[in-house]
């Protein structure tokens, strides 16, 4: 059995966490690769931090391309090898021309989801534009989908699977940056990130707007290093880099912003 309580103490997702448990003391007993749902960022951030000091089983996580957020986790005892072709998911395209009703993220995800399926099946959608879009689900959707998604918006589509390497994934826009501070407390690195005042980015933290690695952070004072990603809601990410210390014994801090 695995130590569930001190797997679970002081996560957020409590309940995402304890099924996971569950599904790891499966495979244990079981000798099978178990997989997750799909899960959120802050979901696999904390299963990922929580299991990483078990010796027990393996984890591997995967959501179609090397950036997706929403991520299925296929979960085996550690004498058991794991890939990411373990990893069961399948993408479709939602065709249809939008060329004069343009379709959201939200109103595709909304289509999918008014079908009557859940969230949980559901990995990312990449929008195309006026052409429709690409989701990733999990196997057991395709049919389904197939027949009942036929539109989005006033918009008739059509829904079928293509192969997982024919995803139109564009690379994230980025921008490299330095700064030079004199700590290293989250709200002076976020605002140099961001390019915001220090007193707005300490309402947003104290508002709870943003993470570290996932993990909602209210202290403005907390510190933070090398690899460390910073998300503000509604305003994209930013990765620590390289952390120097200058001559006059300030920090000269790489950023990376994703928008």
């Amino acid at each position: 059995m695995l130590p569930r309580e001190e797997l679970l103490k002081g996560v957020e997702n409590r309940d995402s966490v304890a099924r996971v448990i569950d599904q790891a003391e499966q495979a244990i007993k079981t000798w099978e690769v178990v997989l997750t749902d799909f899960l959120s960022p802050p979901e696999l951030a904390e299963i990922q931090r929580a299991f990483s000091r078990l010796t027990e089983v393996e984890l591997i996580a995967w959501g179609g391309y090397p950036q997706a957020e929403r991520q299925r986790i296929a979960i085996a005892r550690s004498e058991i090898p794991l890939d990411q072709s373990q990893v069961s998911l399948v993408a479709l395209e939602i065709a249809g021309n939008f060329l004069f009703d343009t379709a959201t993220h939200r109103d595709f995800l909304g289509a999918m989801l008014g079908t009557g399926i859940v969230r949980e099946k559901t990995g990312d959608i990449i929008v195309l534009g006026e052409r429709g879009a690409q989701a990733i689900v999990a196997p057991e959707l395709v049919e389904f989908l197939t027949m009942s998604l036929t539109q989005v918006r006033s918009v008739p589509v059509k829904t079928q699977p293509i192969e997982i390497n024919e995803l139109k994934v564009r690379e994230p826009k980025k921008k490299e940056l330095t700064t030079v501070e004199a700590s290293l407390r989250l709200d002076a690195i976020a605002s140099a990130g961001f390019g915001m005042s220090r007193s707005k980015m300490v309402d947003l933290i104290d508002s709870g707007d943003v993470r570290v690695n996932w993990k909602e952070v209210t202290q403005a004072s907390s510190q933070v290093k090398s690899s460390d990603l910073i998300a503000i809601r509604g305003k994209g990410r930013l990765e620590v880099g390289e952390i120097a210390v200058t001559k006059k014994e300030r920090y000269r801090v790489q950023l990376t912003r994703y928008m």
